[in-house]
């Protein structure tokens, strides 16, 4: 079947399905005609079995190795539930912050922010993780730019890749004009580079990150 008709059946994008290959995690077998993946009822139980795992939050690597049988069922989901019932343990200290500044009747106007941050830093000694704002949303920022730049410098790569080409296939084009191109274009990627580091650089300093709106 294709992939349109396993995306319905299970209930999963396209776009992750097209990831869980990319991950080994399915292998569809391909049409010795066309080339077109031809997905069978064994991968849509694969799927199935992965969209739980998922749902559940474990992670691609162990679902990979129950795969392969290097841990069993048992095992991975007993590591899944010491590491949710942390995630509890930790959850339920931050509900108990909220209810405390609740019950001090604390507004904002009024709230003594130090005096909780020094708390939780205690408790992050002790090994209680909070949220890092800054650490998520300067991911999140990243991205952008570096997919941008990518793109950009592909585009580059292939424009010089193909005068490179047209001056092999036809020697009358003018060399100096070919060495020309080559070097603006090669100047387009060094200044590319350049500029998504300048931009990496400013999201890591934080003077522009998803946190101010916090």
């Amino acid at each position: 079947m294709k992939i349109n008709q396993v995306e319905e059946l299970v209930g999963i994008t396209k776009k992750n399905i097209r990831f869980y290959e990319e991950q080994g995690l399915i292998c569809p077998e391909r049409n010795r005609d066309n080339g077109y993946r031809e997905y069978s009822l064994k991968d849509v139980e694969l799927l199935n079995k992965i969209k739980l795992l998922r749902s559940l939050d474990v992670p691609i690597e162990d679902i990979r190795k129950l795969e392969t049988g290097q841990v069993s069922m048992t095992d991975c989901l007993d590591s899944h539930i010491s590491l949710f019932t942390h995630r509890q343990k930790e959850l339920d200290i931050m509900k108990e912050m909220c209810k405390e500044i609740i019950e001090a009747n604390v507004q904002f106007d009024n709230l003594q922010a130090d005096s909780y941050l020094e708390d939780m830093r205690r408790l992050e000694k002790g090994g209680v993780k909070f949220m890092d704002v800054n650490k998520t949303d300067i991911k999140k920022s990243k991205r952008g730019p570096i997919i941008a730049a990518t793109v950009s410098i592909v585009f580059f790569v292939a424009m010089i890749a193909f005068i490179g080409w047209a001056e092999f296939t036809d020697p009358e084009t003018p060399i100096g004009f070919v060495i020309a191109i080559i070097v603006l274009f090669g100047a387009m990627i060094v200044g590319t580079l350049l500029a998504l580091k300048e931009r990496l650089k400013e999201i890591e300093g934080g003077e522009i990150n998803e946190a101010r709106k916090y």
